[in-house]
């Protein structure tokens, strides 16, 4: 079985955010990339059906060349190759077109993706890859288990959970649940060491119009300062509550 994991190359959540050119682009300077965490989720979950069924798992991520670092530390995970589509993804249409391209040439048969990236929280890309192929496609994915060519697999809905069966091939969209944290796989020296030595593939682009462009960012408004009140002064809490913060 062929697995391909998608991985997104996201800011680490402590990185102070902040834009350039009229708050229309995201400022670079600074800040420090990980894996998304969507996308480890499904990683790990694809490295267990490696091990426990000898599939073969390719990591892919549309992007340029300062993504490889984060396609290494996939591989030191333990995917055994990479893929770089060497394009600056532009919108969620564009890259679902790219890694659609990617399926069609390398006949995967489970492809699992982050539900959504932390950066945009977009949440299109897996859902129009599935589109553009004609694939099966599971959603908000927190259990997946195979059989064959049967797929049984749980999701995530509005208090509780769904269980479904379907047929590859298949996309995932995957999320915190797909595997336990404790069971994600953290990088080890011997990981990282012959992560070097594996292949790591650059392919040019599908060409692709841009669907849709970021006009412009807003950061959320500076929290107001915190009015402490004392607890004897019951009449002055009621009047800030009423007229000030209004939810009385």
């Amino acid at each position: 079985m062929k697995i391909l994991v998608c991985i997104s190359h996201v800011p680490d959540t402590t990185s102070k955010i902040n834009f350039t050119n009229g708050d229309s682009e995201f400022d670079t300077n600074g800040v420090q990339y990980v894996i998304n965490p969507n996308d480890e989720f499904g990683l790990t979950r694809a490295v267990m059906f490696q091990e426990q069924q000898g599939a073969t798992v390719t990591v892919v991520n549309v992007g340029e060349a300062d993504t490889e670092p984060t396609l290494r530390k996939a591989l030191a995970i333990g995917a055994n190759d990479a893929i770089r589509v060497n394009a600056n993804p532009t919108d969620g249409l564009f890259v679902a077109k790219q890694l659609a391209e990617v399926i069609k040439k390398g006949g995967f048969d489970l492809i699992i993706a982050g539900k959504e990236s932390l950066d945009y929280n977009g949440g299109m890309v897996p859902g129009m890859t599935a589109g553009l192929l004609g694939y099966n496609f599971i959603n908000s994915c927190i259990d997946l288990k195979m059989e064959g060519n049967t797929v049984t697999a749980a999701r995530e809905i509005d208090g509780g959970k769904e269980v479904v069966t379907t047929t590859l091939p298949l996309i995932v969209g995957g999320q915190k649940g797909l595997v336990e944290e404790k069971d994600l796989r953290i990088p080890n020296m011997r990981g990282i060491m012959t992560a070097r030595t594996k292949p790591l593939s650059v392919v040019e682009p599908l060409g692709a119009d841009v669907a849709t462009k970021a006009v412009k960012f807003e950061k959320p408004a500076p929290k107001q300062e915190v009015k402490l009140v004392s607890p004897d002064n019951l009449d002055e809490l009621i009047n800030l509550l009423h007229n000030e913060a209004k939810v009385i």
